[in-house]
């Protein structure tokens, strides 16, 4: 099978650190090898200088001995280009599309293969299964950023990196949203400007989203602007599940 690992915008040392990766994990897994999927921002280009780099790789057998092999080129990648791989078995996709379909919803989107079959071919997200994970997603947000605002707010500089982390999830169910709601398919930042856009009081919201990518790109804020962004991360929230319960 053809193993392709350039991608347009990515830097020369993540290209190096994946094709070393797809190698290594060719020669470990052997024919227990489906497929190796680059997803998410690097499959588009986009890395941030904090950004994770996303693969998936696709297993008919999660094999001990085999998967030892892999572990120290997996931590050399890991602690090189902030590599994360979920290792998911053939005879688990259809499950875990279903369980986890906004993160798949975001994949299909933005998916590069880099080696092997694509399995995401003609793969169908159940409307009702998106609609019920993106409600417990965005609850789930709500609840545990509360309770971060509790245990952090008294350090602002954590409180940036709460938001950091928060925000790709927001934007990831701002793409599903979007589409399931207008059939327009966006990039989850624009997909989350565009819904923000829609609201009444748009003005207020632009200086929050221009917060949240400062956090998002360097995982601080300014002082005092911390607090304030992560209460509003939560009203947004809330406003994007009023949303979701129009659609069911």
């Amino acid at each position: 099978m053809a193993t392709q690992t350039f991608v347009e915008g990515l830097s020369d040392t993540i290209g190096k650190s994946l094709a070393d990766f797809v190698d290594s994990t060719k020669k470990a897994f052997g024919d227990d090898l489906r497929s190796i999927i680059l997803y998410g921002s690097g499959a588009e280009g986009k890395l941030r200088a904090t950004s994770d780099v996303n693969l998936i790789v696709v297993l008919s057998a999660f094999d001990r001995s085999k998967s030892d092999l892999l572990r120290e080129p997996f931590r050399t990648a890991h602690a090189a280009i902030n590599l994360k791989v979920m290792l998911l078995l053939e005879s688990e996709i259809k499950s875990a599309i279903e369980a986890f379909s906004v993160k798949f919803f975001d994949i299909i989107h933005r998916y590069r293969i880099l080696y092997g079959a694509d399995v995401f071919t003609n793969i169908t997200i159940p409307r009702e299964a998106t609609i019920a994970r993106l409600k417990q997603v965005l609850l789930n947000l709500s609840l545990r950023l509360r309770e971060q605002y509790m245990l952090s707010s008294l350090r602002e500089e954590q409180l940036a990196i709460i938001i950091a982390d928060s925000t790709g999830p927001l934007r990831a169910c701002a793409a599903t949203i979007l589409e399931l709601k207008e059939k327009i398919q966006k990039a989850p930042k624009e997909a989350l400007q565009h819904l923000v856009h829609g609201f009444s009081d748009t003005k207020n919201w632009d200086e929050v989203l221009m917060h949240l990518s400062e956090a998002r790109e360097t995982r601080a804020l300014p002082q005092g602007v911390a607090g304030p962004t992560l209460f509003k991360l939560i009203e947004l929230a809330n406003r994007m599940r009023s949303q979701i319960e129009q659609l069911s």
